[in-house]
């Protein structure tokens, strides 16, 4: 994915966001990314706790549920 990239890359990537954005906006620009990021947290510890309280069972990952409206789903037929 990064193949052949040195830390000349990083430095130069860098200078060019520290020219765009400015010095004085980049402390503002991380306060606000690691605000964002703990309300998502928060919203997923949330959304954890609240299917824990409910006691209903999640799905294993990768599993679709086949049943619509109470009735199971025919499955395709296959070649």
């Amino acid at each position: 994915m990064l193949h052949g990239l040195t830390g000349w890359h990083l430095l130069i990537v860098l200078a060019v966001i520290l020219l765009l954005f400015g010095a004085a906006k980049l402390p503002a620009l991380a306060q606000s990314v690691g605000k964002s990021a703990r309300v998502f947290r928060g919203e997923i510890k949330a959304m954890k706790e609240e299917d824990a309280a409910s006691g209903a069972p999640t799905p294993a990952p990768g599993v679709a549920d086949a049943r619509v409206d109470g009735f199971a789903a025919d499955t395709p037929p296959s070649r």
